[in-house]
């Protein structure tokens, strides 16, 4: 039994969350609003036809335009509800309800290309499941796969506890940015954008990277 989510804690306080969280994606897109800088970034990083693991998909957004652009594509998320949107909103990638915390032990075939891990979802995790979903994105990558995680600073997550986990996971920032449009990290940057590989796969540090006695 994994520690309940954040995310579904504050679901559990304000039932209404979740649609209101559904609601503002689907106005943005009414809107004609960027939505999905996060998947094109991923895109570019990948062949056509890659496996592609949405990990915290959400409603869907990001993994409904990599499965447009030609993706084999897994979502998996905590929340029912915002999966039930997903398959009504983006049909196509195969949706998963689940904790992110029970990574390790779910079976999603083979190896991922690419893990991508956007919207802040590592900040809504239970402080007690970081590592083990850290260690859950190991379990699925290819050999040569990567894991790109993006989050807020200030949200409760400290870049050095993050980069300490990913270590622990035998995960090895290959490179880190201050944005999905690709500025690189700098010292006070309030976004973290970190392209994680296996230790023993990865090209060397990056340059720069925020190593936690830089912060």
């Amino acid at each position: 039994m994994v520690e309940q989510s954040k995310w579904m804690a504050q679901v559990e306080r304000n039932p209404g969350h979740s649609q209101w969280y559904i609601d503002r994606f689907r106005t943005m897109a009414e809107r004609g609003e960027d939505v999905v800088g996060e998947a094109r970034l991923v895109d570019a990083m990948v062949p056509r036809g890659a496996r592609i693991l949405d990990a915290g998909c959400g409603a869907g957004r990001l993994s409904g335009y990599l499965h447009s652009a030609g993706h084999r594509v897994v979502g998996v998320d905590v929340d029912p509800a915002l999966v039930r949107a997903a398959r009504e909103d983006h049909p196509g990638p195969d949706y998963r309800t689940a904790d992110l915390a029970t990574l390790p032990e779910l079976e999603l075939g083979a190896p991922f290309d690419v893990i991508l891990c956007a919207g802040n979802v590592v900040t809504f995790l239970a402080e007690s499941t970081r590592r083990d979903v850290l260690c859950g994105f190991r379990a699925h990558l290819a050999p040569d796969g990567r894991a790109v995680v993006g989050f807020g600073t200030g949200r409760g997550y400290p870049v050095e506890d993050f980069l300490a986990d990913a270590a622990a996971a035998g995960l090895t920032p290959q490179l880190t940015l201050a944005g999905w449009d690709l500025r690189l990290w700098h010292e006070g940057s309030d976004f973290l954008v970190a392209v994680l590989g296996h230790e023993t796969s990865s090209p060397g540090r990056p340059t720069p990277w925020p190593s936690p006695s830089a912060l």
